[in-house]
C-alpha cells in the first residue's frame, strides 16, 4: 500500500456537491492499493500514518507524530497511486489492486484508524471526489508498507 501524504491547514472531500468528510490541522493521505497488499500492510501503513513524525515542536523541528499533535486524518481512496509511470507517456494500473480488494483494504483501513484514532475522516470509494486543502509546509511524503 501507499500513501501521499500531506500536511494540512484543513482539508475537505465532496462528492455531488456535498461534503463527506473533513479535518482541520492534520494529514490528508491520499491511498493506494496494490496487487498483493493485504490486512498486515494495512496495519504497517496505519502505523507509519498515526506515528510518523512530521508536526513541529516547541523549537519547530518536525518530532510530533499526528497523535501528538492531536491532528485528524482525512483517508482517501486514490487509485492512480498505485500507477506504473516507468515508461510510456500513459500509466499503466497492471500493478493496482483489483477493485473488489481495494475497498475491501481501504475500508479495513479505515475502519482500524477510526479504532485507533479519535478524529478520522474518509472520502467515499470508487466515487468522483473534489479534494480541497491547504498544505501546510508545504510538507509532503510517500509513505509505503
Amino acid at each position: 500500500m501507499k500513501a501521499l501524504i500531506q500536511r494540512v491547514r484543513r482539508a475537505s472531500v465532496d462528492v455531488d456537491e456535498r461534503s463527506v468528510g473533513a479535518i482541520d490541522n492534520g494529514l490528508l493521505a491520499l491511498v493506494g492499493v496494490e496487487k498483493g497488499d493485504d490486512e498486515a500492510a494495512a496495519q504497517r501503513l496505519l502505523h507509519k500514518l498515526l506515528h510518523y513524525r512530521v508536526f513541529s515542536d516547541d523549537d519547530g523541528k518536525m518530532n510530533l507524530n499526528l497523535q501528538q499533535a492531536g491532528g485528524g486524518l482525512l483517508l482517501v481512496s486514490q487509485f492512480t497511486l498505485a500507477a506504473d509511470t516507468h515508461k510510456g507517456l500513459r500509466p499503466s494500473f497492471s500493478s493496482a489492486a483489483p477493485p473488489a480488494d481495494g475497498e475491501r483494504l481501504f475500508h479495513y483501513l479505515l475502519d482500524q484508524a477510526q479504532q485507533q484514532w479519535s478524529n478520522v475522516a474518509s472520502g467515499e470509494f470508487g466515487a468522483n471526489m473534489q479534494v480541497s486543502l491547504i498544505n501546510d509546509g508545504p510538507v509532503t511524503f510517500l509513505l509505503e508498507s
